[in-house]
């Protein structure tokens, strides 16, 4: 049972590991990767040399940090929610709430454009205009889209985390609650003593696996949904979105190594750190 699992392992994720070499290498298609010149670190300077680095790693960290947050928060919101809903109508709620995550972000983002066009968006037309308000340019001014894309993400991803979650909540053993319904606890007070402290294991396991991406964004949501405005970077402008950008112009695949190279790195570091932080707080929730 486990062989075809542990071979997809081996061929997606261990025997590309020979390729990270691309990350000290200039390649040269002629003669491959094996063949092509080493340049050191010089790859590296790319995402530190450049004048947009502060603001693709700020945007990068900052809304990765705000996801985690929110995010969680939310999806155990809708967990605890779904679990207090009869067995009847769970199954057509867990449904409703996953469509989003299974939406291509492509379709997301025309999608978002019906919405937030200029000339005819649904916000300006039917909302701004009846109510005598000047109608907002969402793809001209970049003050707004922390907020779009925060909506846009959580809106997408809380139906998957928030399904994870309510299985924890389903496996709890109801003798507690009916303990506490015996000793008059309210509805509020059997979540904050009894669903929340048991959904702890499981919360900060998910935050630490969503902390080893704190260098990634989706590149969907950072791409597509903006539609690649150049006018938005300020906000919308990721390592990965900027990576690719240059990968257009320069086609330099030893940047863009590099570029995932450190990603990976410093996922792991945090990965390790948090854990750290996690067993002297609580050896028990830690993930090793």
């Amino acid at each position: 049972m486990m062989l075809p699992g542990f071979t997809y392992l081996i061929i997606n994720n261990y025997l590309p590991l020979p390729g990270l070499q691309l990350a000290f290498k200039r390649l040269n298609y002629s003669v491959g990767i094996w063949k092509s010149d080493w340049v050191g670190l010089k790859n590296f300077r790319f995402l530190f040399k450049s004048i947009d680095s502060r603001i693709i790693i700020r945007n990068t960290i900052l809304y990765n940090i705000v996801f985690i947050v929110l995010g969680t928060s939310f999806a155990v919101f809708v967990a605890i929610l779904l679990s207090e809903v009869s067995s009847g109508w769970q199954k057509r709620y867990q449904t409703v709430i996953l469509i989003p995550h299974l939406i291509s972000y492509v379709v997301v983002g025309y999608i978002a454009y019906a919405f937030l066009g200029g000339e005819n968006g649904m916000i300006n037309n039917q909302i701004l205009k009846p109510m005598g308000l000047s109608p907002v340019s969402f793809y001209t001014e970049d003050k707004y889209w922390p907020f779009i894309l925060i909506f846009v993400h959580i809106w997408k991803s809380f139906g998957y985390s928030s399904v994870i979650y309510f299985a924890s909540i389903v496996g709890i053993d109801r003798t507690y609650y009916e303990a506490a319904e015996i000793d008059g606890a309210s509805a509020w007070d059997q979540v904050w003593s009894i669903t929340i402290p048991l959904l702890k294991p499981v919360i900060i396991t998910m935050t630490l696996l969503a902390l080893g991406r704190v260098m990634y964004s989706d590149f969907g949501l950072f791409y597509q949904v903006p539609q690649n405005t150049g006018l938005l970077f300020n906000t919308t402008n990721t390592i990965d979105t900027y990576v690719y950008r240059g990968l257009l112009e320069s086609n330099d695949v030893g940047r863009a190594a590099a570029a995932n190279f450190i990603q990976s790195i410093l996922g792991f570091l945090m990965v390790l750190s948090a854990n750290a932080v996690v067993r002297k707080i609580g050896k028990e929730y830690a993930l090793f």
